[in-house]
């Protein structure tokens, strides 16, 4: 038996097809190939619009961008999850503001926004984390931006066909932005997507990826080259078709770990009714998470700490005055274990029977 990772991209002979017929096409940058995957995404998610970018940092900032957010913006979002998501909104000029997670669901919680905006807090934009695949709690977040009148960015990065209600996410608020890094559920060896129902949103953003192109060598703003390339277009159009088939074996993989580790110490994910979980990671709390992580590695089984250190305390963001005692928490207990289309039924159950040997031998 060999080491079971963390992550597994699992590329295949049609991607390195599709690769090929780009390079003997001679169109390597932006062009058809990255038209025809934006439309793709896009009706995968539900959404109206879809723009490619080079990578999911690029897409949130260009998001944030398209809606205007800038200079004296006010930003909040969760610090438990890739800094990424406060640096974009740092990137465009915005001040970052954290709100504390739902210690079962580790997404921002809409209580503890609520109670930053009853006290008075002037936001511009909310930024949701569908963490490890589970999606925020949308509805109750949509009412809030309503009614405090604030832009609602889905970070999507790890939530590809994740649903909330049987809705794809990314096009539930006013922006969803998603990553295909390697590890996430689908890839395009690097690259990212915007979705937005709205046409306004969908222009600025197309323009600022594109140096603020609007046609020709016509620029109506500045803007980036935050393009994505045909290359990675050809290979995200073959993932997209094959991200239904690799959540279902996500899906599986995770069944199989929570039915073998129910009524054990660790806390296994929780999925509330009406949100579909697409597992990007399948994260239980330990209380000694780090002696578990070396139980595992010692047997060849690769878990990983998503994340160790919250954003807050991340340098750049120690001057951000935040009570986030369930982020603080999470930060000490959580621990991801392999669940990724990589991983067979067996190997889940040889993960989980390790796990609960882990268990019984405390």
């Amino acid at each position: 038996m060999g080491r079971v990772p963390i992550a597994e991209p699992q590329i295949g002979r049609e991607e390195r097809e599709r690769v090929a017929a780009v390079l003997e096409s001679g169109m390597l940058a932006d062009g058809p190939a990255v038209r025809a995957f934006e439309r793709e995404f896009a009706a995968f998610c539900d959404a109206a619009h879809g723009v490619a970018t080079s990578n999911g940092t690029t897409a949130l900032h260009a998001a944030l961008r398209a809606l205007d957010v800038g200079e004296g913006s006010r930003v909040l979002t969760t610090p438990f999850s890739f800094v990424a998501t406060a640096n974009a909104a740092r990137l465009v000029g915005a001040r970052v503001g954290f709100v504390d997670i739902d210690p079962e669901t580790y997404t921002i919680d809409p209580e503890a926004l609520e109670a930053c905006l009853r006290a008075g807090e002037e936001v511009t934009a909310v930024v949701a984390v569908h963490l490890y695949g589970l999606p925020a709690e949308m509805p109750r977040l949509l009412e809030l931006a309503e009614r405090y009148d604030f832009a609602l960015v889905e970070d999507a990065a790890q939530a590809h066909g994740a649903t909330v209600d049987g809705d794809p996410v990314g096009a539930l608020g006013d922006v969803g932005c998603f990553s295909f890094y390697p590890t996430k559920n689908m890839t395009t060896g690097e690259g990212g997507m915007i979705t937005t129902d709205r046409d306004d949103v969908a222009e600025r953003a197309a323009a600022f990826v594109d140096h603020g192109r609007t046609s020709g060598y016509e620029h109506a703003t500045v803007g980036h080259n935050f393009r994505m390339t045909s290359i990675a277009a050809a290979i995200g159009r073959v993932q997209l078709e094959r991200l239904p088939g690799y959540t279902e074996a996500r899906r599986r993989n995770a069944a199989v770990l929570t039915e073998a580790l129910a009524g054990g110490p660790l806390d296994t994910p929780t999925v509330p009714a009406g949100r579909g979980h697409v597992f990007h990671q399948y994260t239980v709390r330990c209380d000694d998470r780090d002696a578990l992580a070396r139980f595992l590695d010692d047997r060849d089984i690769d878990a990983r700490v998503y994340y160790p250190i919250p954003i807050h305390h991340q340098r750049p963001y120690r001057h951000v005055a935040a009570s986030v005692p369930h982020a603080d928490r999470a930060a000490e207990t959580v621990l991801s274990l392999p669940v990724h289309p990589g991983v067979s039924t067996d190997t889940a159950t040889r993960i989980a029977a390790t796990v609960r040997a882990f268990v019984d031998a405390g």
